[in-house]
């Protein structure tokens, strides 16, 4: 048979490498990192094998490792030693994530600090905002997290990353950033946060399930894609400068209408649950641990992140420069 065009493939792994559609650079990559009060910790989480919890005396341990690995950027989320109704402890001068983010910047200057901003690790309740009964309250929250925003970048952290899903946040955190002359620093939205079971264990791990009720108030409906889109616009709307997606590989779909549809960046983050999975998987002997990362990073960017928010950062980041995935 005498084929003119053969797409199946390319003969060499190097014309493979030459051809390559999608490409994936450690630049791109966050490593996120759970911050707790205390002295000595280093706690590994049950339901996230391979991730720990971190007291700021054992900080240098992780992110020197991060710092070594290639990841250039880490997103933090902080355990306060107190919790209470309004989730005080999220935006003291000397909370958690604030004395995270002046080690960091003292210790390890050339990462780049993103700060989770949301009220759930905080709040005694475990829901994302101030409560009014057993409803959040979204215009009260406004201003709770517009502090929290701002503290974190009194303290030195170089974009701050709204997770809560309260309508208007990011309008009310640029105004406040712009009038204490914060001009330059971006948000993150976490713009198109669905309401997942996929966040289990993570909310094990920052000790932040809803005491009653659950999330489905203010995050989105699984059901809804459109709905992604009206939740993006108002957040270019009101100013945010990247965009997210969470959770990863179930809403890819959503992803693609999202890096269609704006000029801003997208990120995509790839959450605990989906990285609970894989290591379950794989301790089980079921998978290839390695392949199952790196293919599933690939189909993320492909379906077009430009930033990926991973559990596995680091070993993507060794994977690349290895020349196993790229």
């Amino acid at each position: 048979m005498n084929l003119i065009n053969r797409p199946a493939g390319c003969e060499t792994a190097l014309l493979r490498s030459m051809v390559r559609e999608t490409r994936i650079s450690p630049d791109t990559l966050i490593y996120p990192i759970f911050f707790q009060e205390g002295e000595n910790i280093r706690e590994e989480i049950p339901s996230m094998p391979g991730q720990f919890r971190w007291s700021l005396d054992r900080a240098d341990e992780i992110l020197q490792q991060v710092v070594d690995s290639g990841v250039k950027s880490v997103l933090l989320f902080g355990i306060p030693a107190q919790k209470d109704a309004v989730g005080s402890g999220a935006w003291q001068p000397d909370g958690i994530v604030q004395k995270a983010v002046r080690l960091i910047k003292e210790k390890f200057p050339q990462l780049y600090v993103i700060t989770d901003v949301c009220m759930c690790e905080y709040t005694s309740h475990g829901h994302c905002g101030i409560l009014c009964g057993h409803e959040v309250d979204n215009d009260k929250t406004l201003e709770v997290l517009a502090k929290t925003a701002l503290s974190h970048v009194q303290a030195g952290a170089d974009m701050v990353a709204p997770s809560d899903m309260m309508d208007g946040r990011v309008g009310r955190i640029r105004q406040v950033l712009d009038e204490n002359g914060f001009t330059q620093i971006p948000i993150m939205a976490y713009s198109v946060k669905y309401a997942s079971a996929f966040y289990g264990p993570f909310r094990d791990a920052a000790g932040s399930a809803p005491a009653f009720g659950d999330r489905k108030s203010y995050q989105m409906d699984p059901h809804n894609a459109e709905e992604a889109l009206l939740e993006a616009q108002l957040d270019v709307q009101e100013g945010a400068d990247i965009l997210m997606v969470k959770p990863g590989m179930a809403y890819l779909d959503v992803l693609k209408s999202l890096k269609e549809q704006f000029h801003q960046p997208v990120a995509l983050y790839s959450v605990s649950g989906e990285y609970a999975m894989i290591q379950a998987a794989a301790a089980a002997g079921y998978i290839d641990r390695e392949a199952v990362i790196c293919e599933s990073a690939v189909c993320m960017y492909r379906a077009g992140a430009d930033l990926l928010i991973t559990y596995f950062a680091m070993e993507l980041a060794k994977y690349i420069r290895e020349g196993r995935i790229g």
